[in-house]
């Protein structure tokens, strides 16, 4: 697949291609990113790719047209309709199950917005999908661009250590992750000895399991109980998860 990123800042992107688990899916060509530096586009002396907005207000606004020739020479060497996704508050959120898609599919142009925002004329025109890290804002897409790259690379075969990782993560089946833990198996704190779950040491598959799961359901019902909603509505809990659900007054 092929991410063609239009930003004004491209040496945001340069350490997080290279470095990190993920550079596998960069390096070996799984996930193919190219960066278009928007001020190339610029036809003028200045560069520039902003003006004020009509109306008044604070801010800068985008201009079409350095947008308009960079996605026309994205087309160019591109040949297919992969969609343009812009990065704006006001889009879809970026969820596990949208990763996935996206992690299947051809790629995309990510469209990196600055400023006050992206003339509205040329998201009518050009732009395919809206989303959103969240209910907060950023100073601009790039880093809403790089969670999606980092989220799809992960999803590519052979890029995690082992190729289960990412089904046990959270989300992948609706739930938050539950706890995990390493060496030593007993640690000392100011607070007194903190020990590895006994479950965790006994070698019972099923066991162990179970236990997982439970420990899911109760952080998830904890902290994200619109999860758990979902999850009942779509029959995605079993009789023995909602009898320990409600075992846990959840």
């Amino acid at each position: 697949m092929r991410f063609d990123v239009i930003t004004l800042f491209p040496e945001l992107f340069a350490p997080h291609l290279t470095q990190g688990i993920t550079r596998r899916a960069f390096e070996s060509g799984q996930v193919d990113v190219k960066l278009w530096p928007l001020r190339d586009f610029a036809d003028n002396a200045y560069r520039r790719v902003d003006d004020r907005p009509y109306g008044g207000g604070p801010g800068m606004v985008m201009l079409v047209e350095p947008l308009e020739r960079a996605l026309q020479a994205i087309r160019a060497t591109r040949h297919d309709t992969a969609p343009v996704i812009h990065f704006t508050p006001t889009g879809k959120r970026i969820d596990q199950a949208l990763l996935t898609e996206f992690a299947q599919g051809p790629g995309g142009v990510l469209l990196c917005g600055r400023y006050e925002g992206i003339d509205q004329r040329f998201i009518d025109r050009h732009v395919d999908v809206e989303l959103s890290l969240g209910d907060f804002v950023l100073s601009g897409g790039e880093l809403p661009a790089l969670a999606l790259l980092d989220g799809v690379a992960r999803l590519q075969d052979g890029v995690l250590g082992d190729a289960q990782s990412h089904q046990q993560d959270s989300f992948s089946d609706g739930l938050l992750d539950c706890p995990h833990f390493s060496r030593p198996e007993v640690l000392d704190t100011p607070d007194g000895p903190a020990a590895v779950p006994p479950v965790l040491l006994s070698g019972h598959h099923a066991d162990i399991a179970r236990w997982r799961r439970e420990q899911s359901l109760a952080l998830t019902a904890r902290r994200r109980p619109d999860l758990i909603e979902a999850l009942r509505a779509r029959g995605g809990l079993s009789k023995a998860d909602e009898k320990y659900l409600l075992s846990l007054g959840l």
